[in-house]
């Protein structure tokens, strides 16, 4: 229950960013709902893509399309955007620029497009289920029976027509040997009077008929009434089942006529199976009738019950579109003491948590990262909040004369300028895939390849690190001085990462030797420089160029370190997941 109502929590969130966001259109989820299913993107890519897509919209007043922005962002490359949705849905988008709606509504028919989905109340589907269960029943139910009631008054014709045979055989060998044909006749209408039974006779051993009920065939050959019958054989009694020319069906039954083993003979009686046929269409009516009785009691309790469940369903259904519109303080009435008022009730407090998770989004997410934030509402007890060695890049930024900048202005200036230089760094930052870990007065530490892994971690920190400087450069032409003075530093290596602190205040960071030289490093970067440790450079040695600075002595290391001035960073960036 608990992962159900997480992963419900989870697409409210989803729901509740997209719609807040406004003007997103549906191609642009679309797509990317198609590359996040074919694992082209990351949900957490997607969701920073269209934020990207709505900064866009902001600065140039016009937007631009998903796929484009998932490009420069460097999160998927073209060519596999367009190649995921040619295979996904057999068409031939060329470019990211091409009408995608336009060309499915011309493979598929804009007009399906338009037709809405059929639905069907819960009552009504749970009235066509009883009607299938229950049609269903009585017929494997009626099938049987009726097979079995039928087999059985087949059995029991042939036990009626044995005693019948049996008694003619008994009393008929002294009259065949005496050839009294009056004796034999006496015998045979006296087996007329059965009901049932259309025929007997006897044929003797001239293979002549010597009695028969219908008279006017005595003293004619026997033949029998198909020619090469299918026989089955009880005791001494043959059989075999046969259509007359009118259409009635009889069984034929007959056996010899013997005296001291001596055949002189053979009896002949024949029984109609049309009763058999009659009593059966009787009880498959009954049956028919039965089933309709069950039915229509079936359908009523199914309507009744469906209607008892449709009608909390139907007000769940309003609660969630309430709680996807981002009221979360909506509440579904409990009225009933069964799972679904238990369910109602559950409901009310995921809508009480979201409301309380939108409020430390809103405030808590200001000071720790998206990522983070991400991964401690989705799985607070996860192991990733415990210590653990990583490969993480540490980039390093501070203001380079800060303290001297600040003496001889208001503070109202010096904070709005920091903040301008805060809040371009971080949005750089995540744009690049790293994180805030923190600030650190008029510096911030960001960090690339944790909490979220990426081989090319190295790569963005550098790139987000250039990228970072030429921002400052273009805003500080603006009037605000402060950012032409940030200096860069970036050591890669192994940190230990984990939530740290204590009961009261916990903060998810990362600490370590690497982290330590990263900041140690900006003390040898100067405004708008970039510097790295060789470990980097040696990571990326073919997409950057740099220039050595020379060993230097960092305090906590006894050997000198060897500096670079990053100058430019070559070609444009592939992502690597």
């Amino acid at each position: 229950m608990k992962t159900l109502f997480r992963h419900i929590r989870t697409f409210f969130v989803e729901t509740r960013n997209r719609l807040h966001r406004g003007q997103v259109t549906r191609d642009d989820l679309f797509i990317g709902e198609v590359l996040k299913r074919n694992q082209i993107i990351t949900d957490f890519q997607l969701q920073q893509a269209l934020e990207g897509q709505q900064e866009i919209l902001k600065q140039k007043g016009r937007a631009m399309r998903l796929g484009q922005v998932i490009v420069d962002l460097g999160f998927a490359a073209e060519k596999d955007i367009i190649r995921t949705i040619n295979a996904e849905y057999q068409i031939e988008v060329t470019s990211l620029a091409d009408d995608i709606r336009e060309l499915l509504a011309g493979k598929y028919g804009a007009y399906f497009e338009r037709l809405p989905q059929p639905r069907m109340p819960m009552w009504a589907q749970m009235a066509v289920a009883t009607t299938v269960i229950i049609v269903l029943t009585m017929l494997a139910l009626g099938m049987v029976v009726l097979s079995q009631q039928k087999e059985r008054l087949y059995e029991q014709t042939v036990r009626l027509g044995t005693v019948s045979i049996n008694y003619f055989a008994n009393n008929a060998p002294i009259p065949l040997l005496e050839d009294d044909i009056l004796r034999l006749n006496t015998l045979i209408r006296e087996a007329a009077r059965v009901e049932g039974l259309r025929y007997a006779l006897i044929v003797g051993p001239d293979n002549l008929i010597k009695a028969h009920t219908d008279v006017n065939l005595i003293g004619l050959p026997f033949r029998h009434f198909v020619e090469n019958p299918t026989t089955r054989q009880q005791d001494e009694v043959v059989y075999y089942r046969y259509n007359r020319p009118d259409g009635e069906r009889l069984i034929n039954l007959y056996r010899t006529i013997s005296f001291k083993d001596k055949p002189l003979g053979q009896v002949h009686v024949g029984i109609s199976l049309n009763f058999i046929e009659e009593l059966i269409r009787q009880e498959r009516l009954s049956i028919v009738l039965l089933t309709l009785l069950i039915l229509m009691v079936g359908l009523g309790v199914a309507v009744v019950y469906g209607v008892r469940f449709s009608r909390p369903v139907s007000q769940l259904v309003r609660a969630t579109k309430e709680i996807a519109m981002g009221n979360y303080q909506y509440r579904v009435p409990v009225r009933r003491k069964d799972e679904l008022g238990t369910l109602a009730g559950a409901f009310n407090r995921m809508g009480q948590e979201l409301w309380k998770n939108a409020m430390a989004q809103k405030s808590f997410g200001k000071y720790v990262g998206t990522e983070v934030l991400d991964l401690i509402l989705a799985n607070p007890e996860t192991g990733w909040l415990k210590g653990t060695r990583n490969e993480a890049t540490i980039l390093f930024g501070d203001v380079r004369g800060f303290t001297a900048y600040a003496m001889d202005k208001p503070p109202e200036q010096v904070v709005d300028a920091l903040n301008t230089y805060l809040e371009i760094a971080t949005r750089v930052i995540i744009k690049h895939g790293g994180y805030i870990d923190k600030f650190i007065g008029d510096a911030i530490l960001g960090v690339f390849g944790v909490p979220v892994y990426r081989q090319d971690h190295v790569e963005r920190a550098v790139r987000a690190a250039v990228a970072l400087q030429e921002k400052l450069l273009t805003e500080s032409l603006k009037g605000n001085s402060l950012l032409a003075h940030i200096g860069i530093s970036i050591h890669t290596g192994e940190v230990l990462a984990g939530n740290v602190g204590s009961q009261t205040k916990m903060e998810y960071t990362v600490i370590g030797d690497s982290v330590n030289l990263a900041s140690r490093l900006n003390a040898f970067a100067g405004p708008a420089e970039v510097v790295v440790s060789r470990q980097v450079v040696e990571s990326i040695e073919r997409l950057i160029e740099v220039q050595l600075l020379g060993p230097k002595t960092v305090k906590g290391r006894t050997d000198p370190v060897d500096v670079f001035k990053v100058l430019r960073i070559k070609g444009p960036h592939i992502a690597k997941d």
